[in-house]
């Protein structure tokens, strides 16, 4: 398809709004044994969507803030020491169930996260091209193919197929057996219990208070803001939140595969310790940026117009689209949708055929002639609701101050070296920008996690070896 072509453009402004429409609603993901790629449970509809009410996060949220500035206050009034409870044996134990538990959950996610974007994305070095592969992370609803995405119209209020071989459900939403897009691949179910994750992870912050330590405002800041943009991006099937499920899953199973080995002492190589920290850090830069991009991308795709009927190949065409349009209703149908529609090279709507046609139907759409296709190109943009770009803008603005931060550290650092090494008659500005990004990440490091030492400690008068924890839980 080398006529589809990449473009960057500033976005129509009509989908900048607040607050952002409610349009649509976020859909399920596949019932469990529906498809190859379906779920391995399934989640009650009524709770997937009434986790999305916005008054949930933000409750949670608030009360957490509140909650922390409180016993951050009793703490400082009682000379910041620990809680009896966080001496105590039990204590230690739920620590190290807590750190293993988010281990083992977060590479669960990680994993599932990848395998539904290698079933997903479009490799750039396909028929497609780049374009392709933009298409297949920008419309995360549909099935694979450039052109066979489906879209909401705001304008419309309703749910658009960009192609007429690709059929919406009864409910006119998009089907919860298409395949080869994100959302039915996995985002849809690992994504949502993700989300509900980031409640669980204030834990941190309560055993952080727990051992007598201050929770910084930026943690605070970090956990909370965490618990909107995942309600955001998931409320609002934003695509880019995919980054925020799949990086931020993959480096929390390592964090807290290192809390847990910090408990029990085990040696940490410091090379290990700083490679974590650097990802940490920069999940955030370049998280924030890939964001902010989907605002700004379009990309032309083929697109099926109804014309007359001129020739015998345009009668084939019609053929597979008439087939693709009509109720299934017979299982010899089916088999001759199939392969019709491998025939014209659509493997990926072809095995998203679930019903049949009967022989009757499929001769009487054959023969009509009435309406044919022919390809046209049309550019689209990445983005298509007002709920998609609040979702992404939120989350660049949730990480902006920690991006500043950042910048901030990495700037004064520079200076400072660079001064230094110009008294000294040695300065290499390579090397001082290096030196200066370590800075720079140490000095975030500190800010976002003071007390990041406590979660992995393993605590030493429980656990009956004084210098045992000495060290311990690195930053997080």
């Amino acid at each position: 398809m080398s006529s589809a072509t990449l473009q960057f453009s500033l976005p129509d402004s009509s989908i900048f709004q607040f607050p952002p429409s409610n349009e649509p609603e976020t859909l399920p993901p596949p019932s469990p044994g529906s498809t190859l790629s379906a779920p391995p449970f399934g989640i009650p509809a009524s709770i997937y969507h009434e986790v999305f009410d916005a008054r949930v996060p933000i409750t949670i949220a608030c009360v957490y803030a509140a909650s922390v500035m409180a016993l951050n206050a009793y703490n400082r009034k009682y000379g910041n020491k620990p809680w009896r409870i966080s001496k105590t044996k039990s204590f230690f134990w739920f620590v190290v169930a807590h750190n293993v538990f988010l281990a083992v959950y977060s590479g669960w996610t990680f994993v599932g996260m990848l395998r539904a974007l290698q079933r997903s994305v479009a490799n750039p070095s396909g028929p497609a091209g780049l374009a392709g592969t933009v298409d297949s992370l920008c419309k995360i609803h549909g099935v694979s193919g450039l052109g066979n995405a489906i879209a909401y119209n705001g304008t419309a209020s309703q749910w658009v197929s960009e192609s007429p071989s690709v059929l919406l459900s009864s409910a006119g939403t998009p089907a919860a057996t298409d395949l080869g897009r994100l959302w039915n691949e996995g985002l849809a179910f690992y994504g949502w219990f993700f989300y509900l994750s980031k409640f669980y992870e204030v834990l941190d912050t309560a055993i952080i208070i727990a051992k007598g330590k201050r929770s910084s405002t930026l943690q605070t800041y970090h956990h909370a803001g965490a618990m909107m943009c995942m309600w955001s991006g998931m409320r609002y099937m934003s695509p880019p939140i995919w980054m925020f499920v799949f990086v931020n899953s993959g480096i929390h199973a390592l964090m807290y595969t290192y809390y847990t080995l910090t408990a029990f002492s085990v040696p940490i190589p410091q090379s290990l310790k700083r490679s974590l920290t650097t990802m940490q850090i920069m999940q955030f830069l370049v998280g924030a940026t890939y964001a902010a991009l989907h605002s700004f991308v379009s990309y032309t795709i083929p697109v099926q117009v109804p014309g007359l009927a001129s020739s015998v190949q345009n009668a084939a065409s019609t053929a597979v689209s008439s087939v693709a349009a009509v109720a299934t209703s017979a299982g010899v149908g089916e088999l001759l949708k199939k392969a019709l529609f491998r025939a014209a090279g659509e493997e990926g709507l072809a095995e998203n055929v679930h019903g049949g046609h009967s022989l009757e139907q499929v001769a009487k759409a054959s023969s009509s002639g009435a309406i044919q296709y022919h390809t046209e190109y049309q550019t689209v943009q990445c983005v298509d609701t007002s709920g998609q770009t609040f979702a992404l803008w939120f989350n660049v603005l949730y990480l902006t101050p920690l991006t500043v931060l950042f910048v901030r550290f990495f700037v004064k650092s520079y200076i400072r070296r660079n001064q230094k090494g110009a008294k000294e008659g040695h300065s290499s500005k390579h090397g001082v920008a290096e030196k200066a990004g370590k800075d720079a990440l140490k000095g975030v490091e500190r800010e976002i996690y003071t007390n990041g030492k406590t979660n992995g400690h393993a605590n030493g008068h429980a656990n009956g070896h004084a210098k045992a924890n000495g060290k311990t839980n690195g930053k997080h």
